[in-house]
């Protein structure tokens, strides 16, 4: 399949480790030059140089924080000065789990921190890459929320928030962008194995005495996740590069979950 997406430019949030590096990677498999933001410098620079090396693809990694609107002003205009036009954005910043108590028992500037950085993070980044964006019909925005938006985790009360809120920005942003021939879509994965969750499998299997394999069928299963497993990070970001393909040019304001059927709610008979 033609994507038609070979020299075009893509900035990605997040974009040294995990799901973004994924993306990132699988966007230069088809000549896409790239921007990568993240905080930490030492490992958005090997991820950078990994990334072009392998690929061939021109890659500038930026330090900016998604937090600071100055920060993303600053890696958007040296994007510019590096590349003109900014074809895709990506979305995929956020943080990890603060901390496992109960939070409504948070004090104001944890919950607000927490929007901070994901939800307003989001709009922050897509009003600084905007005006680079072309109103040719190439134009993608592709927000990285996740099914927190709408089960239940135990105390992941601000990811849910943030994850609900980014899928309705998406609706908006999809209506407000129309007019300039820019689709916004968002994917929302389910339980994918990041470093970071490989990193927990493989501490709680040694803990239960079973092996990783075993630990992960039956956690699975307890999650109501029907395809037996979670979701490799390339199979989210090959989504993520098909919605912003010419493929997936009259793909806009959609929701598309991508979670194994974990979605559906299974029950036993």
């Amino acid at each position: 399949m033609e994507l038609g997406l070979n020299g075009r430019t893509a900035a990605i949030t997040g974009g040294s480790k995990g799901i973004g590096r994924a993306i990132a990677r699988g966007f230069a498999a088809e000549g896409v030059n790239l921007v990568l933001l993240a905080r930490g410098k030492e490992q958005l620079e090997r991820a950078a140089e990994e990334i072009a090396k392998a690929r061939g693809v021109q890659v500038l990694p930026v330090v900016a924080d998604i937090a600071n609107t100055e920060s993303l002003r600053a890696a958007a205009a040296a994007a510019k000065d590096r590349f003109g036009a900014i074809h895709i954005v990506i979305n995929n910043a956020g943080g990890p789990m603060r901390r496992m108590d109960r939070q409504i028992t948070w004090p104001d500037a944890d919950w607000t921190d927490d929007v901070n950085l994901k939800m307003i993070g989001m709009l922050r980044a897509t009003q600084a890459f905007l005006p680079l964006m072309p109103r040719d019909g190439t134009g993608r925005i592709v927000n990285v929320s996740g099914v927190a938006s709408t089960l239940v985790f135990g105390t992941a009360l601000t990811h849910g928030l943030n994850n609900a809120a980014m899928n309705q920005v998406t609706n908006y942003l999809a209506n407000d962008l129309a007019g300039d021939k820019i689709t916004v879509n968002a994917v929302i994965p389910g339980l994918v194995g990041t470093e970071g969750r490989q990193a927990w499998a493989e501490n709680m299997s040694k803990q239960t005495g079973k092996t990783q394999a075993e630990f992960l069928a039956d956690f699975c299963r307890r999650m109501g996740i029907i395809a037996g497993r979670w979701a490799t990070m390339e199979e989210v970001a090959s989504t993520v590069v098909f919605l912003a393909s010419d493929c997936g040019q009259y793909i806009n304001g959609s929701q598309l979950v991508i979670d194994g059927g974990m979605s559906i709610n299974p029950r036993p008979a």
